[in-house]
């Protein structure tokens, strides 16, 4: 933030510090006409230039005119800096009048003249100001937005090989192997189907998406594959429940995310409890939001493990997609079930 300050008054005092000059310049090699008191009207301008543009700088921060579209930032620059022009103009007629440096050619015009003609002068430095100013932050935030793109495409790829790695991991194929094992005899057609959805699971982990989103649909075939094979594992201890709007299944998600929250309340929640309990997912729209729930049996004993790379990952490839339009929780929601929500800008598909 000091550096950004720092920056910003430098750029405004060497940029009316050239205004003097430039003014200066012209005044000494071209005048025709000796203006007693031109030096102190051009100072008085420079500084009230100063005050006027950090005015109108600090008026496009808080309405935050920066963040609009580039069409809207257009037309809000333009009406901001005609009404600054306005605002220049008569404080530069008042004080030129208070301390008697109106020049006698600029007497015989009326206030209405005179803050026309002062105006319309002000403005062609105020729409440069302007111009640098906001030409500056589209640079700065193109920028912003490429780096949060290679960041993004970064994590996905961590992610990408850690999922890799939890779904080949040895303990993970010896149980679903053994659960498997066990139903060769018993129940040959359930065994068989067991081996497909391995099969379907540790190809969507070794062809991890390399898009930023994939449909919800595909997203949650990965999680009802995975679930079934633990359903085989723990039998009646898992029980599952799906409340999914149909309208919602067209809807983006990043890939795996939904498999992640599924994976931590299967390790964190079910596997805990000699009773087991249930899984229950949820996806519907609240208001203009896509809403993913998934709500477990179990409980935290305090805020989730900002290092655990689940659900590190999560917050951090919301964040690095949607910014502040995102949002992940995890809470107790009472004393023996766990929700975690996230929260989605709804695309129109």
């Amino acid at each position: 933030m000091n550096k950004t300050l720092s920056k910003y008054w430098l750029c405004q005092i060497g940029g009316w510090s050239t205004y003097i000059i430039v003014y200066t310049f012209f005044y000494l090699t071209l005048h025709t006409k000796e203006q007693p008191d031109f030096f102190k009207v051009l100072f008085l301008d420079a500084i009230l230039g100063i005050i006027i543009t950090h005015l109108m700088r600090a008026f496009i921060q808080r309405v935050g005119i920066l963040k609009l579209r580039l069409d809207n930032q257009i037309t809000f620059m333009f009406l901001t800096t005609v009404a600054a022009s306005f605002l220049f103009a008569f404080a530069s007629i008042y004080l030129e009048d208070a301390f008697n440096f109106t020049s006698d050619s600029f007497k015989q015009y009326g206030l209405l003249n005179k803050t026309l003609r002062a105006s319309f002068g002000s403005f062609l430095f105020l729409i440069i100001w302007n111009l640098i100013y906001f030409t500056y932050h589209y640079v700065v935030k193109s920028q912003q937005e490429q780096l949060d793109k290679v960041k993004l495409q970064s994590v996905v790829k961590e992610l990408e090989l850690k999922t890799i790695k939890a779904h080949i991991n040895p303990h993970f194929i010896f149980n679903a192997l053994n659960s498997i094992r066990a139903l060769v005899d018993e129940n040959p057609q359930r065994a068989r189907q067991a081996i497909t959805e391995l099969s379907n699971l540790l190809r969507s982990s070794m062809q991890a998406e390399k898009a930023e989103t994939t449909p919800l649909a595909k997203e949650l075939n990965i999680v009802r594959d995975y679930l079934a094979l633990e359903h085989i594992r723990f039998e009646d201890r898992l029980n599952i429940e799906y409340d999914i709007d149909e309208d919602t299944l067209d809807q983006p998600v990043p890939p795996m995310m939904l498999q992640t929250l599924v994976e931590n309340a299967i390790k964190h929640g079910i596997s805990k409890k000699m009773e087991g309990g249930i899984i229950r997912i949820k996806s519907d729209f609240k208001e203009d939001k896509h809403e993913l729930t998934v709500t477990n049996t179990g409980h935290l004993n305090g805020d989730f493990n900002p290092d655990g790379f689940g659900l590190y990952s999560t917050q951090n490839r919301l964040m690095l997609l949607y910014g502040e339009k995102a949002h992940f929780e995890i809470r107790n929601k009472n004393e023996n079930m766990v929700e975690a929500t996230i929260l989605m800008p709804a695309a129109t598909v």
